[in-house]
């Protein structure tokens, strides 16, 4: 089988390393920092769906990874003996007047349709979801039972420990090692920056967010999203809260006021955080490609080279399938990317 390199340890990239070499390639991964460097190593981990309504290739997509999920990281937990703090707990989102409750509802009929029953989306009475009180001036939520969680770290952490029981080096370098078969370019913000180079086009840019750890055990909550904000509880006593989008910013790695504001909302939306103390403030940037969808496939012009970037704000959740399918066509040459989420789709963008 022909050697790969897989350009970058973050979440897509270790994905796609570890399918590749569960289909039976010799990989090699290239880190310039260490894994989980950047948008990979944050603190939120929500891995939840778009509104079912104006369905649309990605949201389809992500429908099936969400619904992979849970399968990829018990292999990942099985292979190498970590747990990746995945756990499928749904999702409530408060409901502030008449006309959000009917948006609901109509999202609920849709999502009859569209999730074929895989998962359901309902309004019910926020009593009726244990877990974290939600605030909402109806007394009613939407509740989703495709959400997931994962704790992000957790998750690089599970992948290196199985990537290292399949024989998968991961090694420090800036550069694919002469004579690779492939090279597979999963290298986050500065990847498209050096695409956009390449392709003398803007391929995206880094957008930073930020987002913290509270001290609130809740580990078997479901999540809670309201205007933006993603409060996600984990199984470790901790609530993950995020995250900013920030397209203008002084220093990439640096909180500020902005995730205060952030945290004061939080506990506004979740009165039972009020008193929970701050952890963890995290900073960092997240790839967004032209479409805001990952995009995937060849890179022009580069024969044997291949692209996977993108995640922004979905990565983790959309690893399970986007690393099937790179693998796919890396191995196979199969190409089922959908339209919109290639390479020069988002060129064209």
């Amino acid at each position: 089988m022909a050697g790969i390199v897989v350009m970058g340890a973050g979440i897509l990239g270790l994905s796609a390393a570890f399918t590749l070499a569960r289909r039976g390639a010799r990989v090699t991964v290239i880190e310039r920092a260490y894994p989980g460097a950047g948008a990979s190593g944050g603190l939120v981990g929500a891995l939840a769906p778009h509104v079912p309504e104006g369905w649309n290739a990605k949201k389809q997509l992500q429908f099936e990874s969400l619904r992979m999920a849970e399968a990829f990281w018990s292999e990942v937990r099985a292979v190498g003996g970590r747990d990746p703090g995945y756990a499928r707990l749904g999702r409530i989102q408060p409901l502030a007047d008449a006309a959000a409750v009917a948006r609901a509802e109509a999202r609920a009929r849709s999502a009859s349709e569209l999730w074929q029953g895989a998962a359901a989306w309902r309004v019910v009475p926020a009593a009726e979801v244990p877990g974290l009180r939600a605030a909402t001036p109806t007394g009613l939520v939407a509740h989703d039972t495709l959400s997931a969680r994962i704790a992000p770290r957790m998750g690089v952490a599970a992948l290196v420990a199985a990537l290292t029981r399949l024989g998968v080096a991961i090694a420090q370098g800036s550069g694919p090692p002469a004579g690779a078969e492939a090279v597979l370019w999963a290298t986050g913000p500065e990847g498209l920056a050096e695409l956009s180079r390449a392709l003398s086009t803007p391929m995206g840019t880094a957008v930073k967010g930020q987002a913290a750890l509270l001290s609130a055990d809740f580990p078997s909550s479901p999540q809670v999203y309201g205007d933006g904000l993603h409060v996600v509880p984990h199984a470790d006593g901790m609530v993950a809260i995020g995250s900013t989008s920030e397209r203008a910013f002084d220093a990439a790695e640096t909180t500020d006021s902005q995730l205060d504001a952030l945290i004061a909302r939080a506990r506004v939306l979740c009165p039972d955080l009020i008193d929970a103390p701050v952890i963890d403030r995290w900073a960092g940037l997240r790839a967004r490609a032209p479409s805001r969808a990952p995009m995937l496939g060849p890179w022009p012009g580069r024969a044997g080279h291949f692209v996977l970037n993108g995640g922004f704000k979905i990565g983790f959740g959309m690893a399970p399938k986007l690393a099937a399918l790179i693998a796919d066509l890396v191995l196979d040459d199969r190409d089922a990317v959908p339209d919109g989420l290639r390479v020069m789709d988002n060129a064209r963008h």
